[in-house]
């Protein structure tokens, strides 16, 4: 082996030290000085509790997630989830009722490079809040907003039932009128954060039409009677979820979250706007596979010199810088769309995430090629990584499900 022998180079760091984000990326003009200082501040904030994640990841799902929701709280990081609170330097900028996706974004990359863990209390926790942002009462968003911006009540966002799955007019739980009260039965499917959180945000069938009109908001705190776990979930990445049953659940008739019959406009505007965060996500796992791989790569001595210095770790990793890149700048670009205004914004959305997603699990499964048998080993960062990448294909609407959004977009544009 040469002295000319080439090395990747290292990711650029800020002044602060190394940080889970990518410097070249955060200095395009995508972005503006306050986004790049935030990101940058949750960046070093994740690096120096390397201690705190390795601790949550030894605790059960339940009592990580409330753990890590109450640092994240603590902190300051969910504070912009509290109006009086949005915009301050501390909350990380970013507000998702006025539009600031960018550093939403960017938040979900940083957290998803340090611990899945918490990139999942964090995005949860966001998802279930903003519903209420946008479109709650301000009695409601007085009641709710500041505990969730604490981290002190755990919220989720119950959607999903098992025969609906992404078809979101096809919901089938019920909320019957009765004089001043709704009463809701039925079943929802796959709740993210189901066995503790304190308050959901439920969409139920009214009545007012057929499918997609039918459809309500409702705000459910998870002591209401007639409201249960039916049964807890384990997943391939430990995290709390559950499917929940409804029998007999009476809510006051100002549970109502939005319009009567306006459910499926809040479902369908959140998954639009957080399908993007779902690929930032998808960037910091794949972010970290790949610069493990790197480090893999750079230190593995093999045949007489370095594994880097094989033809096809060389391609493999070049590939995933490739691939990096790509996921990167769509995700700015689908973010930038949204908080400029762009009516088109959600196509984007769909594109980050199906990009981001479907390349992040390459990335992955390169970086666990390249550690050999030592990837296979249950709780190191490549099996960790290959577990926790996987769900991400599926959440807010799957793959397949972005391509029929890709495509109807298409179709309306060559309409016009």
């Amino acid at each position: 082996m040469g002295d000319d022998t080439v090395r990747p180079a290292p990711r650029p760091a800020s002044s602060a030290g190394s940080v889970p984000l990518d410097r070249e990326i955060l200095d395009l003009p995508f972005y503006e000085p306050r986004h790049r200082a935030r990101a940058l501040a949750l960046g070093q904030w994740c690096e120096d509790r390397a201690e705190f994640w390795e601790q949550a990841r030894q605790e059960t799902p339940d009592k990580a997630g409330r753990h890590i929701l109450r640092v994240l709280g603590e902190a300051g990081w969910l504070a912009f989830l509290d109006q009086s609170a949005a915009g301050a330097p501390e909350s990380g900028g970013a507000d998702p009722a006025d539009g600031d996706f960018r550093s939403l974004c960017l938040a979900r990359e940083a957290l998803a490079y340090t611990e899945d863990l918490a990139d999942f209390a964090f995005s949860i926790q966001t998802l279930s809040a903003t519903p209420i942002l946008r479109y709650g009462t301000e009695e409601q968003r007085r009641r709710f907003l500041p505990a969730m911006a604490s981290g002190t009540l755990a919220g989720a966002f119950a959607v999903s039932e098992e025969q609906a799955g992404s078809d979101v007019a096809a919901l089938a739980l019920r909320a019957e009128r009765d004089g001043d009260e709704y009463v809701l039965n039925g079943h929802k499917a796959w709740i993210a954060n189901g066995t503790i959180a304190d308050l959901f945000v439920v969409i139920a069938r009214t009545g007012e039409g057929p499918g997609p009109l039918g459809l309500t908001a409702f705000l459910v705190p998870a002591d209401t009677p007639g409201l249960r776990v039916r049964e807890p979930l384990e997943v391939i990445a430990p995290r709390s979820f559950a499917h929940l049953a409804f029998e007999d659940c009476r809510l006051p008739a100002g549970s109502v979250l939005g319009r009567r019959g306006g459910g499926f406009v809040v479902a369908m505007d959140l998954l639009e706007r957080f399908r993007m965060t779902v690929g930032a996500a998808a960037v910091g796992f794949a972010r970290r596979a790949a610069d493990a791989a790197q480090g893999r790569a750079r230190q593995r001595s093999i045949y007489g010199g370095l594994l880097f210095d094989l033809p096809t770790v060389k391609a493999d990793l070049a590939d995933m810088e490739v691939e990096l890149n790509a996921a990167s700048l769509l995700v700015a670009r689908a973010a930038w769309e949204l908080d400029r205004g762009s009516r088109g914004f959600a196509k984007h959305s769909s594109i980050a995430k199906l990009h981001a997603t479907e390349a992040a699990q390459r990335i992955v499964d390169r970086c666990v090629q390249m550690f050999g048998a030592a990837g296979l080993v249950q709780g190191s960062l490549p099996e960790r990584l290959y577990r926790q990448i996987r769900s991400l294909r599926v959440y807010e609407g799957t793959s397949e499900v972005q391509q029929s959004t890709i495509a109807g977009a298409l179709d309306a544009r060559r309409a016009r």
